[in-house]
């Protein structure tokens, strides 16, 4: 659906020029790249991309020799760059409502972008919700950290 942004994984060969391939396959689509990113292990380049139209994506790069390997709902959600600690807080917290985070990247308005298990949507949704209505008490910046292993509580 156009407009809904979702994450696109493309394995790419690793080899100069595949991620410009993919780019300017992506530019002749008219499909928006928001955020993202490539790593590479072994002969595969792993690429994970927000994008504003999946199915017109899927269409072209399989038209283009360059299969997607999957499309995915994600979560976004806004860290305070400021504060150090916030990723493990926030992982924290999803791994304690059993959320399990495949995939993790920045969008270009410095959203952090979550991809999880389908399954695990609704739970990474609600504790999305909470983080970004600070329905958690998070740690002020130079408090003690919590030695017992406890979850921050919820007001």
């Amino acid at each position: 659906m156009k407009g809904e942004l979702r994450d696109i994984c493309v394995h790419l060969p690793n080899r100069p020029g595949a991620l410009a391939e993919f780019g300017e396959t992506m530019g002749r689509a008219s499909v928006s790249i928001e955020g993202g990113g490539v790593f590479a292990h072994a002969e595969i380049g792993i690429a994970h991309f927000l994008i504003s139209d999946a199915d017109t994506a899927a269409v072209t790069l399989f038209g283009a020799g360059l299969p997607v390997a999957s499309i995915s709902d994600v979560v976004r959600l806004r860290l305070d760059q400021g504060t150090p600690g916030q990723l493990g807080t926030l992982t924290r917290l999803m791994a304690d409502a059993g959320v399990n985070i495949d995939t993790q990247y920045s969008d270009h308005d410095r959203n952090l972008v979550l991809v999880v298990p389908p399954h695990h949507l609704p739970a990474a949704r609600q504790v999305a919700e909470a983080w970004s209505t600070r329905a958690f008490l998070l740690p002020s910046p130079g408090a003690q950290a919590v030695s017992d292993g406890a979850a921050p509580s919820v007001r």
